[in-house]
């Protein structure tokens, strides 16, 4: 796999078709693969060129030890795009992905033409802070859950009623979580539990210069919409579409209205900012 060395790490990517560029940022402890289900092959469709990555933490880039930062995460990334040749493009992220797109719109704008934030949020209310804090206090234990209850909670924490109360969709979903988790090595992604997402960022994001659009899915426990809201009117020129039936995994549950969502709003800013 392609790599570039940036920030101390190697990171591994992938090009998918060719046009103007779209970086895809993945979240919290999943790789890049994760767009060439769905994301990426539309945007190809579209005559655009897709790039996919793997964020630090997740092999094949380098998984160094140690907590990790959101300065982190976001410096990989400018480093990334700037090895490429990539600047300035159009990024698509999604949870932590989302964050560090915000980031990167805030820190280095002349390196984003517009962005496509999902499942994003500029700050943490009470409820989502006791849920980042209790995934760290786990991860600091060192205790390493059996792969069936971490499919089983990830299914309740990141996919919809609608798909949870269909048999046939719910019995997929359990199968395709429980045999990655076992797949995971200990430790895979566990740098990432230690990124702040905590500080608000509402003021710094009234600062971003470069067209956004806010994807927020209806039943997302992790990302509520109303986060979403909150970034969508702290930035000027960005927009909020709301998606129904659909939580944290949004862009794999409701991928259709996902991925028109994502072509529209490139297609309106086609000359870029």
């Amino acid at each position: 796999m392609p790599h570039v060395f940036t920030n101390g790490i190697r990171l591994c990517f992938e090009r998918h078709g060719r046009g103007e560029r779209v970086l895809f940022i993945m979240g919290s402890s999943a790789g890049g693969r994760v767009w060439t289900l769905h994301q990426t092959p539309a945007v190809v469709a579209a005559g655009y060129q897709a790039i996919t990555f793997d964020n630090r933490g997740i092999p094949p880039s380098d998984v160094p030890p140690g907590r990790y930062t959101l300065d982190d995460m976001v410096a990989d990334t400018v480093g990334l795009i700037e090895a490429i040749g990539a600047a300035p493009c159009r990024i698509v992220g999604t949870s932590l992905g989302a964050v560090i797109a915000q980031e990167l719109a805030i820190r280095r704008p002349d390196l984003v033409r517009c962005a496509v934030l999902m499942s994003t949020k500029a700050r943490s209310d009470p409820a989502r802070l006791a849920h980042s804090l209790a995934y760290r206090a786990l991860a600091e234990s060192g205790v390493r859950l059996p792969p069936e209850f971490r499919a089983s909670v990830t299914a309740f924490e990141m996919l919809s009623p609608a798909t949870l109360n269909d048999p046939a969709a719910s019995a997929a979903w359990l199968d395709t979580l429980r045999h990655a988790a076992g797949a995971e090595p200990a430790g895979y992604g566990g740098g990432q539990d230690w990124v702040n997402l905590t500080e608000d960022r509402r003021s710094a994001l009234r600062g971003i210069g470069v067209p956004c659009r806010v994807i927020a899915f209806a039943d997302d426990l992790v990302t509520p919409p109303h986060l979403g809201a909150e970034v969508a009117e702290a930035i000027p020129d960005c927009d909020l579409i709301e998606i129904a039936a659909a939580r944290h995994f949004g862009y794999l549950e409701r991928a259709a209205e996902v991925n028109s969502a994502i072509l529209e709003f490139l297609a309106k800013h086609e000359d870029g900012p």
